[in-house]
């Protein structure tokens, strides 16, 4: 095969990792955002800003319609820009599995955050197991697409089987920098949902 096929393939072979790396990001990246609204011991404002509410026939995102804050570390306060969005605030959070009351004083809504029961930690941390292999099962899918157009290159002699075999242990090398960021997220969310 000749070297000038191979030059041919680098740029392809380059955007190729780019866009897998940039698609394994993601995974993380949505990982992080799922994770952040378990419920843990301690107040934050992620685990209500994507609450979606009807506000006037529209469902919304909370954090769109709202200030959320942690005025103590088991307490949100949220102050809607729109204070006639209260009720429709109120009947979200009631309806979400967040398993909490908030308080209304007409004009803005208070949450406290009971402790976790251990049998509720137990529950979280089995949906954090469960979404985090879900997060590992993309990353491993981009593995295989990456892998399966890079053999299709060689198939089109677009580089050799030494080059293929270089180019699976790039993409391995990046799998398990990704697999072991996932790890790292799960890990880091067990131990804020064991603290007590």
């Amino acid at each position: 095969m000749s070297r000038k096929h191979e030059e041919d393939a680098t740029p392809k072979i380059d955007a190729l990792f780019k866009d897998a790396e940039e698609r394994m990001k993601h995974a993380i990246d949505h990982l992080k955002q799922d994770l952040a609204g378990y419920r843990t011991g301690r107040a934050n404002p992620a685990m209500v800003e994507r609450l979606m509410v009807d506000y006037y026939g529209t469902p919304t995102p909370l954090q769109n319609i709202a200030a959320i804050t942690v005025p103590e570390p088991r307490q949100l306060l949220i102050q809607p820009w729109d204070q006639s969005a209260v009720p429709a605030i109120e009947k979200a959070i009631q309806k979400s599995d967040l398993g909490v009351n908030p308080v209304s004083d007409g004009r803005t809504l208070r949450i406290t955050l009971p402790p976790l029961t251990e049998e509720r930690r137990k529950e979280l941390i089995k949906q954090v197991h469960k979404r985090s292999e879900e997060g590992r099962v993309a990353i491993r899918n981009i593995r295989r697409d990456l892998i399966e157009h890079l053999r299709q290159m060689q198939k089109n002699k677009l580089m050799s089987e030494d080059d293929l075999k270089r180019y699976e242990q790039q993409v391995e090398k990046l799998t398990h920098k990704y697999t072991d960021e996932v790890d790292r997220v799960q890990n880091a969310k067990d131990a804020e949902l064991k603290e007590v």
